[in-house]
């Protein structure tokens, strides 16, 4: 069963570094992901598990909870620390944390 955390939780573990792992596609995150967010689309998952880092726990974000409960799964099926963020970016986003723009991850 996948673990999951909610915005809150989200936002004071970003606070602290947290990594976090955008699962939409390039078009939604280009409008707006969490700010450090790496962008890796979840039917690519699986070709950039060596930039995902396994000594800490990975933070999986979609824009509503359904894409980042799969790729969370995933990876805990591949040894992967990972929990899946309730709500998701849109929940992020209504907290009135801030969003970035654009292709870049900070």
């Amino acid at each position: 069963m996948t673990r999951t955390i909610d915005i809150p939780t989200l936002a004071a573990r970003h606070a602290d570094g947290a990594f976090v792992l955008d699962v939409r596609e390039p078009a939604e995150y280009v409008r707006g992901h969490v700010p450090g967010a790496v962008l890796a689309p979840l039917s690519r998952v699986a070709t950039v598990l060596g930039s995902i880092p396994k000594d800490r726990t990975v933070h999986v974000v979609c824009a509503s909870g359904n894409r980042s409960r799969a790729g969370a799964d995933l990876l805990t099926g591949l040894g992967y620390d990972a929990v899946s963020v309730e709500g998701g970016t849109s929940a992020w986003a209504a907290s009135g944390r801030p969003l970035v723009t654009g292709r870049q991850a900070a």
